[in-house]
């Protein structure tokens, strides 16, 4: 039996360096981020159990990158499932650091 799809709301919360997921007032999942001026690394997600296969660590990968994208800063995606996302998702490639080797396809 399939679950109804929710909403889920990205946010991110500085005081934390962290981007977090809700559904409703629910933590679903985050993604933890070290910031400088010009670049910002995501070195880890994580996604509740009960969310898993929801989109949840779809949308907090979206919604942080077009931050990242909107903000002019690049992206150093340290976390495997962040590298993993841009990998099959080529448009979001040109926000990696230039010093990091490309995520290949």
């Amino acid at each position: 039996m399939s679950r109804p799809t929710e909403a889920v709301t990205v946010t991110d919360v500085p005081e934390q360096q962290r981007y977090e997921a809700r559904t409703g007032d629910t933590l679903a999942g985050f993604a933890q981020y070290i910031r400088t001026a010009e670049l910002i690394a995501f070195v880890h997600t994580e996604v509740d159990p009960a969310f898993e296969g929801r989109g949840v660590g779809g949308a907090l990968v979206r919604a942080s990158l077009d931050a990242a994208r909107a903000a002019g800063t690049s992206v150093l995606a340290v976390c495997p499932f962040y590298s993993g996302w841009i990998a099959r998702h080529p448009e979001y490639k040109d926000l990696l650091y230039s010093g990091q080797s490309k995520v290949s396809d």
